[in-house]
C-alpha cells in the first residue's frame, strides 16, 4: 500500500500520518525528515543537499527522488507507506511514479486534506518544530507537555522564520501556485483522490482518515502501464 497525504501548509497532514503510520506499522516518509537524516548522519546525499541548502537554492528533484529511493530501499517492499507532503510538483510526482514502477509498487491512494486560509494561518504561526526529530505542536491546537521543550526527544523548539503570520499568506500562495495543480495531476491518475475536511478535531479528522485509507485503497498492485504523457 502506498497512499500520498496532498495539503496546504498547517493543514495537519503530518499530524495524522505519523499517528495512522505508527497504527499501521508503516513507513511515515516526509522529505524533511530524510533531509535531516542525511545532513545528520553525514551521507554522500546528505552533503550533496546541504551544499544546495547553504547557498539559499532549492533541493533538485532528482537528488531528493534518490533520497527516497534510498529510504524505500531500506525496508521490505511489502511495507506500507505514506508520503507526507511529498511530492510537491507535477515532475516529482511524474517521477515518484516511475521510481515505484521499478520496485514494482505503485500510488494506491492519494488523500486531500484541505481547511479554510484562516484557520491555516492560525495553524501555521502557532506552530513549534523540533530540529532534531522533526516533531512539530502547535501552542494552540497541540502544545507539548512542557512548554517549548520536545515530548520525544527533549530537545528545545523553534518558531520557524517561515511560520510567522506575516509569511503564512506567501507560503499559501507558493502552495497554491505549485502544488495544488497536483490535485488536478493525481485526478487523472489511475490511484483514487479522496478528500477530507481537516478543519475539526484532530480524533474527528483520524477517523475519517483510517476509514478512506481502509476503505480507498487496494494494496499493493502489479505495475501498470502510465497513462500518455505521464512517461
Amino acid at each position: 500500500m502506498v497512499v500520498i497525504l496532498l495539503g496546504p501548509p498547517g493543514v495537519g497532514k503530518g499530524t495524522q500520518a505519523v499517528r495512522l503510520a505508527e497504527e499501521l506499522s508503516a513507513a511515515h516518509v516526509s522529505t524533511g525528515d530524510l533531509l535531516r537524516a542525511a545532513r545528520r548522519e553525514g551521507t554522500d546525499l546528505g552533503r550533496k543537499a546541504q551544499g544546495f541548502m547553504d547557498r539559499g537554492e532549492l533541493v533538485p528533484d532528482g537528488l531528493i527522488l534518490d533520497l527516497v529511493r534510498e529510504h524505500l530501499s531500506s525496508f521490505d517492499v511489502g511495507t506500507p507507506v505514506l508520503f507526507d507532503g511529498f511530492p510537491r510538483t507535477e515532475d516529482q510526482a511524474t517521477g515518484l511514479d516511475e521510481l515505484l514502477d521499478e520496485m514494482g509498487r505503485s500510488v494506491d491512494l492519494v488523500v486531500l486534506f484541505e481547511a479554510d486560509d484562516e484557520v491555516l494561518v492560525k495553524r501555521l504561526s502557532g506552530r513549534r518544530s523540533c530540529p532534531e526529530d522533526g516533531s512539530v505542536y502547535n501552542v494552540y491546537f497541540n502544545p507539548p507537555e512542557t512548554e517549548g521543550v520536545c515530548d520525544r526527544c527533549g530537545t528545545d523548539l523553534v518558531h520557524r522564520k517561515d511560520d510567522n503570520a506575516e509569511t503564512v499568506a506567501r507560503r499559501l500562495q507558493v502552495y497554491q501556485d505549485e502544488t495544488a495543480p497536483l490535485i488536478a495531476f493525481y485526478g487523472e491518475h489511475d490511484a483514487p483522490l479522496e478528500r477530507i475536511e481537516a478543519d475539526r478535531e484532530v480524533d474527528d479528522v483520524f477517523a475519517d482518515f483510517r476509514r478512506t485509507v481502509s476503505t480507498g485503497s487496494a494494496g499493493d498492485r502489479a505495475p501498470r502501464e502510465r497513462a500518455e504523457g505521464r512517461g
